[in-house]
C-alpha cells in the first residue's frame, strides 16, 4: 500500500543519512581533517542530480529501487573524490606546492577516475537495456547508479580540485588572521 511505500522510503532515507555520517567519520580519521571529508562528500548531491536526470532522459519514474541505486552511486562517487584528495595530500606531503599538487592530481588521476566510472556505466548498460520481465525491477536501480556515477564523475574531476584550493585558501586566511591577532596582543 501507499503507507508501506512511504514508510519504506523514509526508512531508506534514514539509513542513507546514517551511512553518510559513518562515511564522514571513516574519512575524517585517516585524513585528519574535518573539511576534507566534506569536500569529498560534496559530490554526492551531483550523483543524485545525475540519477534524476537519467530517469528523466529514459522516461522512467523514480521509485524505491532508484533510491538504492542513488545510495550505491554515492559510494562510488566518494571513492573517486577520495582518490583525488588522497593524491593531493601525498603530493603536498612530498613537498609540492598546493597548486602544483592539485594540478598534478587532476592530470595523474584523471584516467583512473574516468575509467572506473566509465566501466561502471558500461557494465550497467546491459541491465538498463534488458527487456525481460524479471529485469524490470532492477532497471531503476541500474539507471540511478549508472547516470549518478557518470554525472558526478565529470563534476568530481572539476569540483574537487577547485574545492581543495578554495578550502585551503580559507584555512590560510583564518591562520593568518589568528597569527596576526596573536602578534598584536
Amino acid at each position: 500500500s501507499i503507507q508501506e511505500e512511504m514508510d519504506s522510503f523514509w526508512e531508506q532515507v534514514r539509513g542513507f543519512i546514517i551511512s553518510l555520517m559513518v562515511m564522514y567519520s571513516l574519512l575524517a580519521v585517516p585524513l585528519k581533517s574535518y573539511s576534507q571529508p566534506l569536500m569529498i562528500m560534496l559530490v554526492i548531491p551531483f550523483g543524485v542530480i545525475g540519477s534524476t536526470f537519467g530517469h528523466m532522459m529514459l522516461g522512467m519514474d523514480l521509485n524505491a529501487l532508484s533510491l538504492f541505486g542513488i545510495i550505491a552511486a554515492a559510494g562510488v562517487v566518494v571513492n573517486d573524490s577520495l582518490v583525488m584528495v588522497d593524491y593531493v595530500n601525498k603530493a603536498r606531503a612530498a613537498g609540492q606546492s598546493m597548486k602544483e599538487a592539485v594540478v598534478n592530481a587532476g592530470c595523474r588521476r584523471f584516467r583512473a577516475i574516468l575509467l572506473t566510472s566509465l566501466t561502471t556505466f558500461i557494465g550497467l548498460v546491459p541491465i538498463m537495456s534488458e527487456t525481460s520481465m524479471q529485469a524490470q525491477m532492477v532497471i531503476p536501480m541500474a539507471v540511478s547508479l549508472a547516470f549518478g556515477v557518470a554525472f558526478a564523475t565529470l563534476v568530481t574531476l572539476i569540483l574537487v580540485p577547485c574545492l581543495y584550493l578554495v578550502i585551503e585558501d580559507i584555512k590560510g586566511k583564518f591562520r593568518r588572521k589568528g597569527v596576526s591577532e596573536e602578534t598584536t596582543l
